[in-house]
């Protein structure tokens, strides 16, 4: 396994983790806007160059904002969350952001304690974020 940059050619394999993790996944074309200057995005690649993890953020001036982490649910447990969120806040450091923030399911307690592990911390919260099934979001800030 290796974690590299989001390229085009790992857009179809994207998609396909989204539809295995979230009830409403981005499609590989909504994906592409991992490849503009303003945004960054790593992947997990398995030795056939398929993801099965990745991180995408957004900037803005000196702020990140992390769309999705997401692993395939087969390869869940083995760190490569964590793998693809270090390289994505590495890069945010060396872009020089000031804070990267992200919403996150209250109830999803396996992601909440991995960007703990990361220096994030609930900032705040949205009633009713989330639907299927409906749910509140945490907002988790992380200052650089």
């Amino acid at each position: 396994m290796r974690v590299g940059r989001i390229a085009k050619e790992h857009l179809a394999g994207i998609a396909a983790l989204e539809k295995l993790s979230f009830a409403a996944p981005w499609s590989e074309d909504a994906l592409s806007f991992l490849l503009r200057e303003e945004a960054v995005g790593f992947a997990c690649l398995d030795d056939a160059g398929i993801p099965v993890a990745y991180a995408g953020m957004l900037t803005v001036l000196d702020e990140g904002q992390i769309t999705n982490v997401a692993t395939n649910p087969a390869y869940r447990r083995q760190g490569l969350a964590d793998a693809v969120l270090t390289a994505l806040l590495t890069e945010a450091r060396l872009r020089g952001l000031a804070t990267v923030s992200l919403e996150v399911r209250e109830s999803n307690l396996a992601a909440i304690s991995l960007y703990e592990k990361h220096g994030f911390s609930v900032v705040g919260k949205r009633n009713h974020f989330y639907k299927n099934p409906r749910e509140h979001a945490l907002v988790m800030l992380c200052s650089l």
